[in-house]
């Protein structure tokens, strides 16, 4: 086995890749996002698409539609800039945008190891909001008050337990909690 992603992923039979269009299935915008209208309105018109090239971990794709969303599928967001620092369309802005991402992750205990007795640390790991908490060696749970929603956690899984739901952009407000 060349890493231990690997041997966990042969242990429990999921060794394939996430495909893009797999990652893709829900839209999560990058960070600094003013409106979600403003994406299916302006970008779509974007020529540049420089928020995917700008990004230097690379997980900001370009959907069909030509509209940019994230893909957590190898890394995650470090929270740059580059991309708002990029975006010519107005989309993505650092004083008027949100500095979060649009989705709340939370851990699948039927596909989570540690949560099935196995020892492993690969959410923990890469959270550098120390929002992964264990209760003991086992049963990890995310603290969302900490979690910055970067996405380093699901990318880390060696079995795909981390997952997330859509947030809406206009649920956020600018000092990026929730608004309720």
């Amino acid at each position: 086995m060349s890493s231990r992603r690997d041997f966990f992923r042969s242990i429990v039979g999921r060794g394939e890749e996430v495909s893009p269009e797999e990652a893709q299935e829900v839209v999560v915008r990058p960070p600094y996002a003013i409106d979600e209208s403003l994406f299916l309105s302006r970008c779509i018109e974007c020529t540049h698409k420089a928020c995917a090239t700008s990004c230097e971990e690379e997980i900001i794709v370009i959907k069909a539609d030509g509209t940019p969303t994230l893909n957590f599928s190898k890394k995650g967001c470090t929270f740059c800039e580059e991309c708002a620092n990029a975006c010519e369309a107005g989309v993505l802005d650092l004083e008027k945008g949100i500095g979060k991402i649009n989705v709340r992750f939370s851990i699948d205990i039927k596909s989570c190891l540690s949560h099935n007795g196995v020892i492993c640390f690969s959410c923990k790991e890469p959270c550098i909001d120390d929002a992964i908490l264990f209760a003991g060696m086992f049963n990890p749970v995310i603290d969302d008050e900490k979690c910055s929603e970067c996405g380093y956690c699901m990318a880390r899984c060696p079995v795909r337990a981390l997952v997330y739901e859509p947030v809406p952009i206009a649920t956020y407000s600018k000092s990026g909690t929730m608004d309720v």
